[in-house]
């Protein structure tokens, strides 16, 4: 019997490359997302067999949308053996700006507790049956914080000590959590930024490295290994020469909505 996959956010970019590399490995979809329509769009333009998917329209920022999709996969397809919460938003913010603190909100909404509602349907029939992949996709953004990246930076960090929380919470029961920190991937929500994007991947490959990552129960990735050189440096860098090295770099954009405003 074929695995099941289910993702969110599979409308577009990393989501969409995630449901191809895993369709293509065997594995059965569950896809989810608000743009149903999209995801039909794609299906039937990769040929995917109707058998082997089912859409689910949710909004993973409303707890009762993405937890009642989470149910309808379990009713219609089965307890998924790999769960991944890739659903996200990112768009620029100013804390002194009154509107901004709105899309603070509704990034962490989408961000964090979407991503916890979303493992939250699956973690009890999982530990019961012994098994199953609960995967964060956070991002290198979450290891140090960027000027005007204030909502992203802020909720990619929490992504990833929430899925070590987590992690430690399911030891022993035979359930994984796998967090996954991209670098730049190209997809639409990237090809918004003013700045340069090192180790740019496409998207595609960026799926089939993760697959290879998930599939080996490797517990944290940063993707490109680049990237997570990168990432570790900037660690450790200390706060003046990290603050100098930001100094005049582009600021993400703000919301078309906002910037209006």
């Amino acid at each position: 019997m074929a695995k099941l996959v289910f993702i969110t956010g599979a409308s577009s970019g990393i989501g969409q490359a995630l449901a191809l590399a895993y369709y293509e490995a065997g594995y059965n979809l569950a896809l989810v997302a608000r743009r149903t329509e999209e995801i039909k769009s794609w299906s039937s333009q990769h040929n995917i067999s109707l058998s082997r998917y089912e859409i689910y329209s949710a909004n993973v920022s409303n707890i009762d949308s993405i937890v009642a999709a989470g149910k309808a996969c379990i009713a219609q397809q089965g307890l998924p053996d790999v769960v991944i919460a890739n659903a996200g938003i990112s768009v620029g913010v100013d804390s002194a700006i009154r509107e901004d603190l709105d899309q603070l909100a509704l990034t962490f909404a989408t961000n964090n507790i979407g991503l916890a509602a979303t493992f939250h349907p699956f973690i009890e029939g999982m530990r019961l049956r012994k098994s199953g992949k609960l995967v964060g996709i956070a991002s290198v953004a979450g290891i140090r914080g960027m000027p005007g990246h204030g909502a992203y930076c802020g909720s990619k960090a929490a992504v990833i000590n929430y899925c070590e929380s987590l992690r430690g919470e399911l030891r022993g029961s035979g359930v994984q959590v796998v967090t996954i920190c991209p670098g730049y991937v190209k997809t639409p929500m990237t090809e918004q930024n003013s700045y340069p994007m090192p180790f740019l991947m496409e998207a595609d490959n960026f799926a089939q490295k993760s697959l290879r990552k998930i599939e080996s129960g490797s517990s944290y990735s940063v993707i490109p290994w680049q990237m997570g050189v990168v990432a570790k440096l900037l660690r450790l860098m200390p706060n003046v020469l990290f603050d100098k090295a930001l100094a005049g770099r582009g600021r993400k954009a703000r919301a078309p909505s906002q910037q209006n405003n």
